[in-house]
């Protein structure tokens, strides 16, 4: 030990010296950086994965190169390992998508499962942006409205710093389906309780799987559609097994995403300017995920209808049919969580989160950047949390 502390006094003596005679020198803190792992459960080259890619430097830019992350792409942990990888400290950090731990994150499941709301908006008011004012909606309802979902995800050794959420969710199926006598018997693999209980109101049996065994399962029809967004057909591999797709319904984004959730011991550990640098790059990951869905969207729709498979739109019956039911599912949605999960505040929740989701709505309308919505998450959002006290205790 002593030959150690001598020759680290050696090492700093003569880098001091190297310094004071002009000669070029690192500085300490640059060769101390800190690398985390972070997990995703999409291949590479998926939108997700690549913006998991540009997450990481941003990380880095705004830790000074004092914090990085090397993404791991479905080779670390898959979307149904998340949750119990990053708390037992498989991976140090991420994309965490809460609807397959639905014991575990109930707060947040609930809000998210409100997204068919949307479609009760005037869609000329929404303007094509209904998933960026849910995205910065849902991010500011969890950092300062809902105490129970930092909890949550506290109970499980985590914490939330970014959120994520997908372009519409419609029906990518391999056969028509654009009309209530088609929907009926119809199986229908699901992200959430809410499309569950619209597959059931139209006569289909919903099947929750992951995202990673939804090409297989179409394939071998196992199932004959998947409510997903249209990016999921290039994210996913599921351009070779769609061949036909109705995206006017059901309508709807996927929003429980704690698209940087870290464990909370490793988040304890790093100094305040690398958690300062988290929570920025937090709000580029919240921008960059419905942004980069919402541009692939046509990409993928024009890929897919190339590839033979052929476009629809809903039958008119079934549009309305489809919004009265969201707007009776907001009160299921409160009655289910308090039933099943022992949520209390579900009424209170939705209220607050419907007054947050109108004021987005008005605030995302002059975005037309990435760098712009990045600008505006972080304004009115992120750079509010303060990364001294936040998560510490």
């Amino acid at each position: 030990m002593l030959e150690v502390f001598i020759m680290q006094r050696t090492t700093k003596r003569a880098t001091v010296l190297l310094c004071a005679l002009g000669f070029f020198c690192v500085s300490s803190v640059a060769l101390a950086s800190t690398t985390l792992r972070y997990a995703t459960g999409y291949p590479p080259g998926s939108l997700p994965a690549d913006a998991a890619q540009e997450y990481a430097k941003k990380v880095e830019q705004y830790s000074d190169g004092e914090l990085k992350l090397k993404v791991y792409a479905l080779s670390l942990l898959n979307a149904s390992e998340t949750s119990d990888g990053i708390r037992s400290g498989i991976a140090d950090g991420g994309y965490l998508l809460t609807v397959y731990f639905p014991s575990m994150y109930p707060h947040t499941n609930l809000v998210n499962e409100s997204s068919m709301q949307l479609s009760l908006f005037d869609q000329d008011q929404l303007n094509g942006k209904g998933a960026l004012a849910f995205e910065g909606a849902m991010a500011e309802f969890t950092f300062f409205h809902c105490p129970e979902c930092l909890k949550e995800y506290q109970d499980q050794g985590q914490i939330y710093t970014a959120n994520a959420a997908s372009s519409s969710y419609g029906l990518l199926c391999n056969k028509p389906v654009t009309n209530e006598a088609q929907l009926k018997g119809k199986r229908l693999r699901v992200a959430g309780s809410h499309w569950s209980r619209w597959s059931d109101r139209f006569g289909a049996t919903s099947m929750s799987m992951t995202i990673n065994d939804t090409l297989e399962a179409l394939s071998q029809g196992v199932i004959d559609c998947t409510i997903s967004s249209a990016p999921e057909l290039i994210n996913l591999g599921l351009l070779e097994a769609v061949t036909d797709i109705t995206m006017t319904v059901p309508g709807g984004v996927y929003a429980g995403a704690n698209a940087g959730s870290f464990n909370l011991g490793k988040w304890r550990g790093l100094n305040e300017n690398q958690r300062q640098a988290i929570l920025r790059a937090g709000a580029y990951f919240t921008a960059a995920t419905p942004w980069s869905y919402l541009e692939l969207e046509q990409e993928a729709l024009r890929r897919a209808k190339e590839g033979g498979a052929t476009l629809h739109q809903a039958d008119p019956a079934l549009v309305q049919a489809s919004r009265e039911f969201t707007e009776k599912d907001l009160n299921t949605i409160i009655a289910y969580y308090k039933d099943k999960h022992g949520v209390e505040r579900g009424e209170e929740m939705l209220k607050t989160f419907k007054e947050l989701l109108t004021k987005w709505v008005g605030l995302v309308q002059p975005v037309d950047s990435l760098d712009q919505l990045e600008t505006l998450y972080w304004d009115q959002v992120f750079s509010k949390v303060d990364a001294k006290t936040y998560g510490m205790e």
